[in-house]
């Protein structure tokens, strides 16, 4: 697993995307990304709302959106890029995992 040092980067369309979805929710609402076990690779990313925070979150601030990340996630998500892409599949929140050895077409699975 990759160090906690290599920080999680949330892209401008992301920002975007996530300050759209927060907009509708509850003050001070962010964006949790979470890692599970499952999915079609061994791991899976999660996305929840919520206004919980953890004393061990990661939290991540861009253009108006936040995104909290647990500590236990942050060891298989250190140097991921969340990223928004709206193409002619469809639009879906994608994560770059440079530390992934596989990954699924679903594109939300991964193996390290």
């Amino acid at each position: 697993m990759a160090t906690q040092a290599e920080p999680v980067v949330v892209t401008a369309n992301a920002a975007r995307r996530i300050s759209e979805i927060l907009a509708g929710e509850a003050p001070a609402s962010a964006l949790r990304v979470s890692v599970e076990g499952g999915g079609c690779s061994g791991f899976q990313y999660r996305f929840d709302v919520t206004q919980d925070r953890n004393d061990d979150d990661t939290v991540i601030e861009r253009d108006g959106a936040t995104v909290l990340v647990d500590a236990v996630s942050l060891d298989y998500m250190a140097g991921c890029q969340i990223d928004f892409v709206d193409d002619l599949i469809g639009a879906a929140f994608k994560i770059e995992n440079p530390h992934a050895t596989a990954s699924c077409g679903c594109g939300t699975s991964f193996s390290l």
